[in-house]
């Protein structure tokens, strides 16, 4: 959720209008201007610790995802947290409270950076970071802070005659219910047509933008999940032809996740060449229907809503502007969270 007013880089004006006031009858009437403006919950702004506009858009974005926010503030997550590693959790439970229900249009993440720069010092630094990078370590810690262990039996065959008891343990979380999901990749031999199966948890997809003025995330979907064919130094093992061979890769989604996170690949590589792509991208706010992409077997239809947008914009070394968005969801439609890097200007042509 997103403030529909921009906030100054700190709380000092006040401060100026009293200190310019020599009438004291005038106090009064600031202070009780400030009383009558209203506060909307969940509607406020983070303080830019120097540099920090990544990080405050990705937090802006995860304390805008409504079964998060109801998760942290309703102190369900104290029960599931880690005693080795709470302190991240804990902080940003404090950081959404602050968010959520607080008094003030503005709030410093200062302590939660602190506690993650801890652990990563990168991101105590003044500089620029990637937005990306930042928003799965964050998932990460909160995953390893509030995870919990599930056992379940299975049976692995080691003979036509036998078969073995075997416990495989797994890994929950609030993260993994939200964000988790699981692509499914068929890879069929082109010499022999054997085809198999293999499983692959994400949390986010980087999907590549194709070469056009601009596209559509429903074209930059159909890039990512078109089959591949892989030759040369590429070639896989085929256990049927007992040597590599080229072979047919096509992609999946067997678990569709609650909330989707998609990142545009802003890079591309040509070589010894790398570039930033300036494509237009165009996205729905609602009804992303990923149905096209879903493991037929599975038979669901999961359409997605807009919930919020990272876009990056950086038009000089200096300057870092976000743009967040959100659409409210609708009941029955999933979210989907778009991480949007802008090359800088003057890098690349326009393509």
């Amino acid at each position: 959720m997103t403030s529909q007013r921009c906030f100054p880089a700190d709380d000092f004006g006040v401060y100026y209008i009293l200190s310019e006031c020599t009438d004291h009858g005038a106090l009064p009437a600031v202070k009780e201007a400030e009383e009558d403006r209203p506060h909307f919950q969940g509607v406020t702004g983070l303080r830019n610790l120097g540099n920090t506009c990544y990080m405050n858009a990705i937090l802006q974005c995860l304390c805008s995802i409504s079964p998060l926010v109801e998760y942290f503030l309703s102190g369900k997550y104290i029960a599931a947290l880690q005693k080795d590693c709470s302190e991240v959790a804990t902080a940003f439970a404090y950081l959404m409270t602050d968010m959520w229900l607080g008094d003030t249009d503005c709030v410093s993440p200062a302590l939660f950076q602190a506690t993650l720069g801890n652990l990563c010092p990168a991101f105590l630094k003044k500089t620029q970071q990637d937005a990306q990078e930042f928003l799965i370590y964050v998932l990460n810690e909160l995953h390893e802070a509030l995870k919990k262990y599930h056992r379940r039996r299975a049976y692995e065959k080691r003979s036509t005659q036998r078969r073995c008891k075997k416990v495989i343990t797994s890994e929950t979380s609030i993260i993994t219910r939200l964000f988790e999901g699981q692509l499914s990749y068929s890879i069929t031999c082109l010499k022999c047509d054997n085809c198999t199966y293999k499983n692959e948890v994400f949390t986010v997809l980087s999907l590549p933008i194709p070469y056009q003025h601009d596209c559509s995330l429903q074209d930059c979907l159909q890039c990512f999940f078109q089959q591949d064919t892989l030759t040369w130094s590429n070639q896989i093992h085929c256990s049927f032809c007992e040597t590599k061979q080229e072979t047919a890769v096509r992609a999946s989604i067997s678990k569709a996740p609650k909330t989707i996170i998609f990142h545009l690949k802003r890079f591309d590589i040509q070589g010894t060449m790398k570039r930033k792509l300036r494509t237009d991208i165009r996205y729905p706010l609602t009804n992303l229907d990923l149905t096209p992409y879903i493991c037929p077997i599975f038979r669901k239809h999961p359409k997605y809503n807009l919930c919020a947008v990272v876009s990056v914009a950086v038009s000089d070394p200096e300057t870092l502007q976000i743009v967040l968005l959100e659409a409210t969801a609708e009941v029955g439609f999933n979210n989907f969270m778009l991480i949007n890097h802008e090359p800088r200007g003057g890098e690349s042509p326009k393509h």
